[in-house]
């Protein structure tokens, strides 16, 4: 990760409601790692609150939700009014997991998430995305 970024990157990852398939989340929380980023991983079955809670005690920079069930229409709009109702509109949400590309795009286009990450995505792909974004946020 580059020198020029203020504090490293903390990304918070999650497996929210009944999907109880995780490896994915746990390769994608690996790679960050090894990118310099400081990764919590909330584990499975958390609730939307749950996650919004635990990004506000982490002062992460991005939450990453892993979705396999077709949840992602619900859970993924829900987390981001909870970020936003929580004062945590800067902190960017993106998705990973089976999540169709016409939904992915209307998720994009609503401003509900930043970036979907479909299975197969390269993880230097993932690890560079996150890193330019926030670097934008921040304005670094």
């Amino acid at each position: 990760m580059p020198e020029t970024l203020s504090r490293p990157i903390r990304v918070l990852i999650a497996k929210v409601g009944l999907d109880g398939h995780d490896r994915g989340a746990k390769v994608v929380a690996a790679a960050l790692r090894d990118a310099g980023m400081e990764v919590v991983y909330t584990g499975l079955r958390k609730t939307p609150e749950v996650v919004v809670r635990a990004a506000e005690e982490e002062d992460v920079d991005v939450v990453g939700v892993s979705i396999l069930s077709g949840a992602h229409g619900t859970v993924l709009p829900r987390l981001r009014s909870l970020l936003d109702d929580a004062g945590l509109g800067d902190v960017l949400l993106v998705a990973g997991g089976t999540i169709p590309a016409d939904d992915a795009a209307d998720l994009r286009e609503r401003g509900v998430v930043s970036h979907v990450f479909t299975p197969g995505a390269p993880l230097a792909d993932i690890t560079g995305a996150l890193e330019a974004a926030v670097r934008a946020r921040r304005g670094e």
